[in-house]
C-alpha cells in the first residue's frame, strides 16, 4: 500500500477518497465544532499549512485552507499535529498543551469537549485506514 506524507496533496486525496467512501455510514459527530489549524514545521511546500476541522455537518471534514467563521483557531507543530490526528495519541496533546507547544485562541472548551468522545466502528475503520496510507 503506498503511504503518503501527512497533509501533502497526496496524502489529502487519498484520506479524501477514504472518508467518501464511508460518507453518511456512521454515527454523526455528536459535538460540533469549527477549528482552524496552522500547522508549522511542515517537511514539504512553505513550511507550514493552513486547514480546518468541521463537524457542523455531523461528519468529520479535515482539509486544507481555512474557514470563515469558526470556534477557535489551533497552532501546532507538524509532528504534535499527526500524533494526534493520525496515531490518536490524546496523551501528546496534553503534554504538547501544558508545554505551551499548542496554541488555542477562542473557545477552548469546544477542543475539550471532543476528547472525551466515543468513536464509532466506520470512524475507527476509516482512520485505520488513514493511519495506513500516512507516512
Amino acid at each position: 500500500m503506498a503511504q503518503y506524507l501527512f497533509l501533502s496533496d497526496e496524502w489529502l486525496d487519498e484520506a479524501r477518497a477514504i472518508r467518501a467512501e464511508y460518507n453518511g455510514s456512521g454515527v454523526p459527530v455528536a459535538h460540533s465544532i469549527r477549528m482552524n489549524l496552522v500547522i508549522s514545521e511542515v517537511p514539504f511546500g512553505d513550511g507550514t499549512v493552513h486547514a480546518h476541522v468541521d463537524t457542523s455537518t455531523g461528519e468529520l471534514v479535515l482539509d486544507t485552507g481555512h474557514l470563515d467563521t469558526v470556534d477557535l483557531t489551533v497552532t501546532l507543530e507538524y509532528a504534535i499535529a499527526k500524533s494526534i490526528l493520525i496515531e490518536g495519541n490524546p496523551q501528546a496533546a496534553i503534554q504538547a498543551f501544558m508545554s505551551g507547544k499548542i496554541k488555542v485562541d477562542g473557545d477552548l472548551s469546544k477542543l475539550m469537549v471532543l476528547q472525551g468522545g466515543t468513536i464509532d466502528p466506520a470512524a475507527g475503520e476509516v482512520a485505520a485506514r488513514i493511519q495506513a496510507i500516512t507516512e
